[in-house]
């Protein structure tokens, strides 16, 4: 998504009317408490895994007693299963706003979609990758010739950075960029139909990494003109293993399919000389090899449908309202530093990451969660050098993740990351906020040890 555009839409989302949190499995799951008793439990970790809508649910479940085996079977399950595995495929070619001769292929995430694409590249192509990606759109490429460029702060200077090394680039043979649409650290929004412009400009193509963008902004790859587009189910509200590639044909259609096997061949036979004859199909099942995923796949294309009948101008609004909440409650706790690319004005989504002075980022969410019910994530968050950038570290530093060995009360340089969205209620922010100030201030009321990279409250201890 493009400044502009990102922009236009928080502006058409600050005049849609609030809606109320779509309704999410587990929305009334409650966990235990070190300190004694039981909370609902505040799943705020949505940028890693977002709970199933309840409208996703329902629909699977409606359609598992006609569970079947997809493409070519004669029975009445089979073609029911078959036309609910390619109508789904319309549906989200709809949602992504795919162009006449765009494929859409299914796959198990955006991870499996890049390594795909990775796997399709012409002979002799250049691929180009910030350093601020997630590693699902980092590290596919080891394989290409790339150009790692260093992490812009301005949304200009990326477009700036991008169009240097490409007009460096030979110009003759085959190139890509691959670009987040948001950010799975900091939330920003990047410039994606600028990027594509620049992108396109020297003769090169684009995939976005649509994996924290499509499930809080409108993707349209028409309107942003990227070449394809990557996601995740499991970020989408549909946790049931399957995930996109959607775009240009001819890439895909002129590579070897990316597994053998049954599904992606039209017709095999043996040759005269011992050998096997294989004409793979030109069509997204090139790529589709094996069983496909029809129930991961119908639940993306429900959650497709659920999130477009709610309608995204109020869903962009009412999560902004949260954004704005988190953000303005973490700064009034001078000990709390939010990270940022971009600054505070930047178009985010509900992803925020921060550190904690005087903490460990392990020590903090353990904290949150054994003793408020809070579910965060922390760590690099599978973007390394991007934390390591953001932490003021060296963003080559091969260190771990994990918590420090010697313990919480060994600082660490790791983050917190606090992320929502549809199906987020009020209340479960609220509690966050009151939780961080509380701990800051007071302190955890448990003790904590470092086990297996985790730190975890010390079963054996009394409260401090």
């Amino acid at each position: 998504m493009s400044v502009s555009s990102a922009a236009s839409v928080a502006s058409a989302a600050s005049d849609a009317p609030l809606c109320a949190p779509l309704p999410v499995l587990g929305k009334d799951v409650t966990v235990p408490l070190v300190t004694g008793g039981e909370v609902t439990y505040a799943a705020l970790d949505y940028a890693a895994s977002a709970p199933a809508l309840q409208r996703v649910w329902d629909d699977v479940a409606a359609y598992a007693p006609y569970y079947g085996s997809v493409h070519r079977g004669a029975g009445y399950l089979s073609q029911l299963s078959t036309d609910l595995f390619e109508n789904s495929r319309a549906t989200v070619a709809e949602f992504l706003g795919c162009r006449a001769d765009d494929q859409v292929v299914f796959t198990r995430s955006t991870t499996d979609s890049l390594n795909l694409l990775a796997a399709v590249l012409p002979a002799g192509c250049q691929v180009f990758v910030f350093e601020t990606e997630h590693h699902a759109s980092l590290l596919p490429w080891r394989d290409a010739d790339v150009t790692y460029l260093d992490a812009p702060r301005t949304p200009q200077q990326a477009v700036d950075t991008l169009e240097r090394a490409l007009a460096a680039r030979d110009p003759h043979g085959p190139a890509l960029v691959c670009v987040t649409g948001a950010s799975n650290v900091t939330g920003e929004l990047w410039p994606v139909r600028e990027l594509a412009a620049a992108a396109h400009a020297h003769g090169a193509r684009i995939v976005l990494d649509a994996a924290q963008l499509a499930p809080h902004h409108p993707v349209d790859i028409a309107e942003l003109d990227v070449d394809w587009v990557a996601f995740s189910g499991h970020k989408l509200y549909a946790p049931f293993g399957s995930g996109v590639l959607a775009g240009r044909a001819d890439w895909l259609v002129a590579a070897e399919p990316y597994l053998a096997g049954g599904g992606a061949s039209r017709q095999v036979a043996r040759r005269a000389d011992g050998g096997v004859e294989v004409a793979w199909h030109t069509t997204a099942a090139r790529h589709e090899a094996g069983s496909p995923n029809v129930i991961g796949v119908y639940s993306i294309a429900s959650a497709c449908k659920a999130l477009t009948e709610a309608g995204f101008d109020s869903l962009v609004a009412r999560e902004q309202a949260l954004v704005a909440k988190v953000r303005a409650g973490l700064a009034a706790v001078p000990q709390v530093k939010v990270l940022s690319l971009f600054g505070d004005d930047a178009p985010r989504v509900g992803v925020i990451s921060f550190v904690v002075e005087g903490w460990n980022s392990s020590h903090f969410a353990a904290a949150l969660s054994a003793e408020y019910g809070i579910g965060v994530r922390d760590g690099l968050f599978c973007a390394h050098p991007l934390v390591r950038t953001l932490l003021g570290s060296d963003p080559q530093d091969p260190g771990e993740c994990g918590a420090p060995e010697g313990g919480p009360g060994e600082l660490s340089l790791n983050a917190i990351r606090v992320s929502f969205g549809a199906g987020t209620p009020d209340e479960h922010v609220e509690r966050f906020l009151r939780a961080v100030a509380e701990l800051v201030n007071d302190g955890a009321r448990w003790k904590y040890r470092t086990e297996g990279g985790r730190c975890v409250p010390d079963r054996g201890e009394s409260q401090v």
